[in-house]
């Protein structure tokens, strides 16, 4: 008897652990203020029905604050953030812990990264290529490049950049004078400035850029799964992810 309600509570932790992530995944890219606002009408849709509330509620409430994506650019944002998982997924960065195409804002990605292999040059490369993969995979897919890389100072392209220039200048990795710590606050005037660092940060730019567009194109159809599925989910969580990402693995 002791031992059937221990498996029915495990059974039930599995099953609510499941649905949180779901709800985590599904409220990327939402301010706590945002999150506070749902619960709340949530709470009240449930007091007006004299039942209690539900995660369906709550899951009904981040979606129904969000606009409808166009169908065009859907599709666009589950190529991007398809293209960033498969390659951090090749490339063994880490987890992929969620993808959302939900938010109205743009594609959102939550990975986690392995610190074993943490700060060595082959590291900081693989986390070029990763930063790039989104763009690559539009370029692959799509044929045309959006502006959904880059335009602000935490998008794909900026910290990239900010990597790469780190590379050169005060990692030890550089081309010219390795041992040289040059740190900036600006590296947008230092490159502006430099004609030659700037050559140098852009071909490790486009290094990473064609690296991740060859990945994707060896796991087209993993890439195409998971943007195809994205796309109708809009929302997955760690292990929808990760479903289709091993599925595409090669044999042992």
């Amino acid at each position: 008897m002791t031992t059937t309600q221990h498996a029915n509570t495990t059974d039930t932790d599995v099953a609510g652990h499941a649905i949180l992530r779901r709800l985590a995944t599904r409220a990327m890219g939402l301010t706590g203020a945002d999150i506070e606002r749902v619960v709340r009408e949530a709470r009240l849709k449930a007091r007006r029905g004299k039942r209690a509330i539900t995660y369906v509620d709550i899951e009904e409430g981040i979606r129904g604050n969000r606009p409808q994506v166009p169908y065009n650019l859907r599709w666009r944002w589950a190529f991007h953030e398809a293209g960033h998982a498969v390659v951090h997924h090749v490339l063994d960065l880490g987890p992929v812990r969620g993808l959302n195409i939900d938010t109205g804002k743009g594609g959102y990605n939550l990975v986690g990264f392995h610190l074993w292999a943490a700060d060595t040059r082959d590291w900081y490369e693989n986390m070029l290529t990763m930063l790039m993969a989104g763009r690559a995979a539009e370029q692959l897919t799509l044929k045309r490049i959006s502006a959904g890389s880059g335009g602000t100072e935490d998008s794909d392209l900026a910290r990239a950049t900010r990597l790469a220039f780190d590379m050169e200048r005060i990692l030890g990795f550089g081309a010219e004078h390795p041992l040289l710590y040059r740190p900036h606050r600006d590296p947008g005037a230092v490159l502006d400035g430099d004609p030659e660092l700037a050559a140098r940060v852009h071909a490790r730019l486009e290094a990473a850029l064609d690296r991740a567009g060859t990945i994707l194109r060896r796991r087209r159809p993993t890439f195409n799964a998971l943007a195809k599925a994205l796309f109708e989910a809009q929302a997955m969580d760690e292990s929808a992810v990760l479903q289709i990402l091993t599925d595409g693995d090669p044999p042992p």
